[in-house]
């Protein structure tokens, strides 16, 4: 089906989830925010993406070591939506998919605008989406190998460990019909979006909002790319080593997400030599039924889809044979960008780096003096 312009004055609310193409859309309409206005539309946020803002709306805490979100976050969105008056606005978040209960999306629905407000959810397979996921985990503290995660998502009930937010995002069908509880099926769209076609989702968003052809560009964004197997597996062995020695949440924040991940995603590109993470063959089968049943269960909902549901089953062809996890190895110029990242980091916390010479002071004491002195530095700032 071809998207056709919602009525003037939409709130649409695109609610994700993860890994379906969120940060391109909210990055190309974050970069086009001034030139929405002579069309009819605004993108009312302060930033790409009004993260703390969702999070605070769905009772959700922040990423490993970041300060908690405020009901203050929320209320500004929300006034900066009623602000835009007439106009339709997009409110995009992928964690408004992680809204805990129906009571959650009914009350973001009538803050936003009620019966203005139109829900938007792109979905990609899961297949595609389980290893995209899995490294964003390890990003943000998981210590669990990739082939055990699965086992845990796709073979051991409740299917809710390590991480019980997967199945609340990723079950889309049951994510669709939440929403559609809370807004009634006939103002629910579902985008399922064909990686094949890349600028196919900018394209169907330009037909909703009625704007022109191409005026919604993707913005390159080197810190949202999806880590290498090596990298993720540095980073996973990095993980145990910080939870092994009871350093507190607030350094990983500082010195590893924000530190040594993001300047390594930043300075160095995957090339064809590095091992992408790859799904076993038994996982891509019970992904690809539970793709098939969610798809079913989607189209006996009544909401309108764009795009071709059979894709969320497709079986993806074969890859080129990899190398075992324990081949991968990360290159020494990622790891010294890395390595980098974590001390630049650190440097450019409150009150700057010690004297101490780091040569005459034992590995565990350096852990633990470092650990001590970011934390009392981020406590005072």
């Amino acid at each position: 089906m071809k998207p056709t312009p919602l009525p003037a004055g939409t709130r649409l609310l695109h609610i994700g989830p993860h890994k379906t193409g969120t940060t391109s859309i909210q990055g190309a309409l974050f970069a086009a925010k001034e030139k929405l206005p002579a069309y009819g539309v605004a993108y009312p946020a302060q930033s790409r993406h009004p993260m703390q803002a969702v999070l605070a709306a769905c009772s959700r805490t922040g990423m490993i070591g970041d300060a908690t979100p405020t009901e203050r976050h929320w209320t500004r969105l929300v006034d900066q939506v009623h602000a835009t008056g007439r106009r339709t606005s997009v409110i995009s978040s992928e964690f408004f998919a992680d809204a805990p209960d129906d009571a959650t999306a009914g009350r973001i629905v009538e803050q936003l605008g009620g019966e203005s407000v139109q829900v938007l959810v792109t979905l990609r397979p899961l297949v595609r989406i389980m290893p995209s996921q899995w490294q964003q985990y390890v990003q943000n503290g998981l210590r669990m190998g990739y082939e055990e995660w699965l086992e845990h998502m796709l073979r051991k009930a409740p299917y809710e460990k390590p991480n019980p937010s997967f199945w609340r995002r990723h079950r889309h069908d049951r994510l669709v019909e939440r929403w559609v509880r809370a807004v009634g099926a006939e103002r629910v769209t579902v985008v399922v979006v064909d990686d094949r076609d890349r600028g196919g989702l900018m394209r169907t968003f330009e037909g909703l909002l009625g704007l022109p052809a191409n005026l919604l560009q993707p913005v390159p964004d080197t810190a949202n790319r999806s880590l290498t197997l090596a990298e993720t597996e540095m980073l996973r062995n990095l993980n145990k080593e910080f939870r092994g020695n009871g350093l507190p949440d607030e350094l990983y924040s500082l010195l590893v997400r924000n530190g040594a991940v993001m300047h390594m995603k930043n300075t160095c590109s995957p090339t064809s030599q590095d091992v992408r993470i790859s799904t076993p063959d038994w996982a891509v089968r019970a992904a690809t039924g539970i793709g098939a049943e969610m798809a079913d269960r989607i189209e006996r909902t009544g909401v309108r889809v764009i795009g071709d549901p059979a894709l969320l089953s497709a079986v993806p062809k074969p890859a080129v044979q990899v190398q075992r996890p324990a081949e991968a190895r990360i290159a020494p110029e990622v790891a010294a960008q890395a390595l980098y990242g974590a001390l630049a980091a650190l440097a450019a916390a409150p009150g700057g780096t010690s004297a101490r010479a780091v040569h005459q002071t034992s590995s565990k004491e350096l852990v633990r003096v470092l650990g001590h002195r970011c934390l009392k530095r981020l406590r005072r700032h």
